[in-house]
């Protein structure tokens, strides 16, 4: 027995079920429209319910076809865009020449903050 046999019966309960469920509550919302307290919501949801049910079947049967025979791949090969279409990133300027002795300190701190680390790193513990 394949596996999709083995899988279509609970599948189509599911169907019946949720199908099922769905034109309860379409009979459930009639009953409210007719009710004293109805309203026109009422049967707008009344009208609505029964095309859950009959989306509900129809997703069944368009999984079912797709099961058997699947669509044919389209092409998903890759298109080169032309060139000029996007926008042009700015250009970056040259890096800032190092003139303020703060940033340079600053600088020299953290390259060795970074040998510190990389020596620690080098270590083998037991």
């Amino acid at each position: 027995m394949s596996t999709t046999s083995r899988r279509r019966w609970p599948m189509i309960a599911l169907v019946i079920i949720a199908a099922c469920g769905c034109l309860a509550l379409a009979w459930w919302q009639w009953t409210r429209f007719e009710s004293n307290s109805g309203s026109f919501q009422n049967l707008g949801y009344a009208l609505q319910w029964p095309f859950f049910a009959g989306f509900c079947v129809y997703a069944y049967r368009k999984f079912v076809r797709y099961e058997e025979a699947p669509p044919a791949p389209s092409d998903t090969s890759r298109t080169q865009i032309p060139e000029g279409l996007l926008p042009q990133r700015p250009a970056t300027s040259s890096p800032a020449v190092d003139d303020d002795p703060a940033l340079r300190e600053y600088n020299s701190y953290l390259a060795e903050l970074a040998r510190n680390d990389q020596d620690r790193q080098d270590r083998t513990t037991a």
